[in-house]
């Protein structure tokens, strides 16, 4: 089997893993700077050219997108999708992911556990959106964040309708979600690969952080789910349409709640966590899986 990469730092860890459980297969793996790639959208013909020379004999590929090129990304996977490569994760259940008020919609539409959300257009509407949240302390999220950027805690109700307004002033689009106090800084990272979970861990916030993402300086530990959280983690990559996708919940008192589907997880974390080869699983679950223009879009909406 012959992989290509979409990935613009090969030295990331979770690309150096992937391509490393990989070889150790016996399979080659090419990594592809997206951003290099251009495209030819020829009648019949589809062909993708990477630093001059037209990419060819790829059985399967492993969209690594970053969020500030979603869109260019998406493009690129699905020009490898009209070429018959098989992906990983569809483009198609990508753009879902990454749609943060899409996906709460579907998630929601499926009955997966959620924080109450809410979403408006009108600054004016700040008041209902404060209310129908269940009132502060609230988080407000950018549509286009990511990695805890662009995510706020108004812990009064002054604060919150100053952030909402000013967000809402400028044109930018948020969400806005009650808080779940009782989770204390802390939620759990489920890794989802082919329909399992394959991997957990509990990631908690530095100190005076309510954000627990690692990048903002958190820290990760092995964790034992309960039948219910492995369940939603399932649900929501099915909902999503999603191969391999980190399921994010925090455990509230009316059961796990899901705050965000990442279809491109960091594999550091997990592993060092968890001591599992996530990146081993991941690639036996292409190689059990992969065929040649095996590319149909997956799951509803």
């Amino acid at each position: 089997m012959k992989i290509a990469m979409m990935a613009r730092n090969a030295d990331l860890y979770s690309h150096r893993r992937l391509k490393e459980a990989a070889e150790e297969r016996g399979f080659e793996m090419e990594i592809i700077n997206t951003l290099r790639c251009y495209m030819n959208i020829a009648s019949r013909r589809p062909e993708i050219y990477y630093n001059g020379a037209k990419l060819t004999g790829f059985d399967a590929v492993i969209p690594r997108i970053g969020a500030s090129i979603t869109f260019y990304g998406l493009a690129v996977l699905r020009q490898f999708e009209m070429m018959g490569v098989y992906p990983l994760n569809e483009s198609v259940a990508i753009g879902r992911s990454r749609d943060k008020l899409r996906s709460m919609q579907l998630l929601a539409r499926d009955g997966i556990g959620l924080p109450v959300t809410t979403f408006a257009h009108d600054p004016k509407m700040t008041a209902e959106v404060l209310e129908t949240a269940g009132g502060a302390p609230v988080v407000i999220k950018l549509l286009e964040g990511t990695q805890g950027i662009g995510v706020v805690l108004a812990d009064t109700e002054r604060s919150a309708k100053s952030v909402i307004e000013a967000f809402r002033g400028a044109n930018v689009n948020i969400l806005v979600q009650e808080f779940i106090k009782e989770a204390g800084g802390t939620d759990i990272r489920a890794l989802v690969v082919g329909g399992k979970v394959i991997a957990a861990m509990k990631r908690t916030g530095a100190e005076g952080e309510f954000r627990s993402n690692l990048h903002r300086g958190g820290s990760a530990a092995a964790i034992k789910i309960s039948p219910e959280e492995r369940s939603t983690a399932i649900r929501a990559a099915k909902s999503m349409g999603l191969n391999v996708c980190g399921v994010d919940m925090l455990r509230s008192n009316h059961g796990p709640v899901v705050m965000e589907v990442n279809s491109s997880p960091g594999l550091e974390g997990v592993e060092k966590a968890t001591g599992k080869d996530a990146a081993g699983k991941i690639i036996d679950f292409l190689a059990a899986n992969y065929a040649v223009g095996k590319t149909k879009t997956k799951g509803r909406g």
